[in-house]
């Protein structure tokens, strides 16, 4: 997992600095805005004037706000730098915790297996009594101090060694207590094993779980000055707007505000996620993000920018692993698919599908959200195969194997 570094953080200057001066600045823009935007056709000045003036105040609301999103860029850079070192730490932990999971399950099995063979021990040592009865009730007194010395051993091994001397086991006896002692053998190495493997992924979940809140502590501040630079942009975005309808109000357009509104929407369309020939993506939305490393970090799944609550699908059947509570991922759903392969959904705002369930193309299985490490209410979007958290690959060609298009994204 990435290093955090904070002198290489691309940390924009705190946004409480001069405010005078950018309050000076707000008030001149306002001005020309206003004064552009209160201008009545009854104004002396020719019809020519005044597209020239609307054209000034828009041009100055837009030099503005190109400066503050220059800004807002630059703490936007590092909010997302923060989120996915913050997000890949969170999937360390997780991982972390699933090959503990895993290894506490061999130890579990283990432990049930050595208790049978404890068991099998004591019926072996009870077959051993029964051979001595046997001995000395039909030997010599002679005979009767090679069995007594075979009844003294202290372990499978020891007897194992003096019956052989002695010359007092049969063959099937002396295979049992062979097989006794092969499995006492294989159970201590996989006792130490199962404990070994415990104890490093032990290690590993508190290595990533430090690692995730040092994230999480960079990813605070990051947001705190992303919040400030997005909160001055959007009143001087609403400013723009204002200063382009009137623009274009001017410029001969009968609606200016739906004119207006039908040139966003067009540049939103770039990048946005689409089904064809009966496919079913697993949410609506843009693409903001793509699988890949980044800072030196890998951003392990694909980002789909939607409203809160918009619905999420699983493309293909499938059996729900997980839906809880994630880590980075405030809750997540993760499905295995017939191919093997595991889809998880993390962000999201609930959860409509439980651990066990088996879920069907296109059942909404829950709804975006903004839980977690997020910049803004998304869909991250994994494949994993191999198991869950074993190996988080691009989903882009599993995607695309299903008619699912990223809208030209990634």
């Amino acid at each position: 997992m990435a290093t955090l570094h904070h002198h290489d953080t691309p940390f924009v200057q705190p946004l409480h600095r001069r405010p005078r001066h950018r309050a000076r600045r707000a008030l001149v823009l306002a001005g020309l805005v206003a004064g552009a935007l209160l201008a009545t056709p009854e104004a002396a000045a020719a019809p020519g004037q005044r597209v020239a003036e609307a054209r000034s105040a828009h041009d100055a609301a837009k030099a503005e706000v190109a400066a503050i999103a220059a800004r807002v860029q630059s703490a936007e850079e590092t909010l997302q730098r923060m989120t996915i070192e913050a997000e890949a730490a969170s999937g360390e932990a997780l991982a972390a915790r699933a090959a503990l999971q895993a290894a506490q399950t061999e130890a579990q099995e283990t432990a049930r297996e050595l208790a049978a063979v404890r068991a099998a021990v004591e019926r072996t040592q009870d077959d051993v009594s029964t051979i001595g009865r046997e001995a000395y009730m039909g030997t010599s007194q002679e005979a009767f101090g090679d069995v007594a010395l075979l009844l003294d051993a202290n372990s499978p091994t020891e007897l194992l060694q003096q019956a052989a001397t002695l010359e007092v086991l049969g063959d099937e006896r002396t295979e049992v207590l062979e097989e006794l002692q092969a499995a006492e053998a294989r159970e201590e190495r996989l006792d130490r094993a199962a404990r070994a493997a415990v104890e490093e992924r032990d290690r590993l979940a508190a290595v990533a779980t430090e690692a995730e809140a040092a994230a999480n502590a960079q990813l605070a501040a990051a947001q705190s000055t992303f919040d400030a630079a997005s909160a001055e942009k959007a009143a001087l975005d609403a400013q723009l707007r204002e200063a382009e309808i009137r623009l274009l109000g001017l410029q001969g357009a009968r609606n200016p505000a739906d004119t207006w509104a039908s040139q966003q929407a067009a540049a939103a369309t770039v990048n946005t996620l689409s089904a064809a020939g009966g496919a079913i993506a697993p949410t609506s939305g843009r693409v903001t993000s793509c699988y890949g490393t980044r800072w030196g970090t890998l951003h392990a799944g694909i980002d789909i920018a939607a409203p809160i609550g918009t619905p999420v699908y699983t493309p293909e059947d499938g059996v729900v692993l997980q839906a809880g509570a994630a880590s980075g991922f405030g809750l997540a759903v993760a499905v295995q698919h017939g191919d093997g392969t595991i889809t998880l959904y993390g962000h999201v705002n609930q959860m409509f599908v439980s651990a066990g369930q088996v879920v069907t193309a296109g059942q909404q299985i829950a709804e975006v959200g903004n839980r977690g490490q997020s910049t803004g209410p998304h869909l991250h979007f994994e494949t994993h195969t191999g198991g869950l958290y074993a190996n988080r690959v691009n989903p882009v060609p599993w995607l695309t194997a299903r008619g699912i298009s990223l809208g030209g994204g990634c």
